[in-house]
């Protein structure tokens, strides 16, 4: 067993290679051998998001707090609140973040693949975030 102690792991400043606006990452459980498992929980500011992205194993996102967006690829916006769970499929391009005027938290958790977990693209555009 390993027992993780609240607090006990540095929160990390979201990179803006990723994301857009002030996210902060705080690591819940990096995966141990033979398990393939991550977890993090992820802290969008008002009018910060992901980049659009996939995951070669899926994502499966569990909103804690606040008020947020997430979409598809092709799809329209949709509004997620605290207590709302979100499965993303492997290789589904998607998105997710808080709205322009609240804050959201997400735990995430995700297997990887050969070591990795997700595949960055490109930014959403403020227009893809408006609408």
């Amino acid at each position: 067993m390993i027992l993780t102690h609240a607090g006990s792991q540095p929160s990390q400043k979201g990179s803006a290679e990723w994301f857009t606006g002030t996210v902060r990452i705080d690591p819940i459980h990096a995966p141990v051998g033979p398990s393939r498992m991550g977890a993090a929980s992820v802290t969008f500011e008002p009018g910060a998001r992901s980049h659009w992205h996939t995951h070669p194993l899926g994502q499966l996102l569990i909103v804690t707090a606040g008020r947020g967006w997430t979409q598809c690829w092709g799809e329209a916006k949709a509004e997620i609140c605290a207590g709302d769970v979100i499965w993303c499929p492997p290789g589904h391009k998607h998105w997710h973040g808080a709205t322009s005027e609240t804050a959201m938290s997400h735990i995430a958790l995700q297997e990887a693949l050969d070591g990795r977990m997700v595949d960055w693209l490109e930014a959403v555009t403020d227009d893809q975030y408006r609408r």
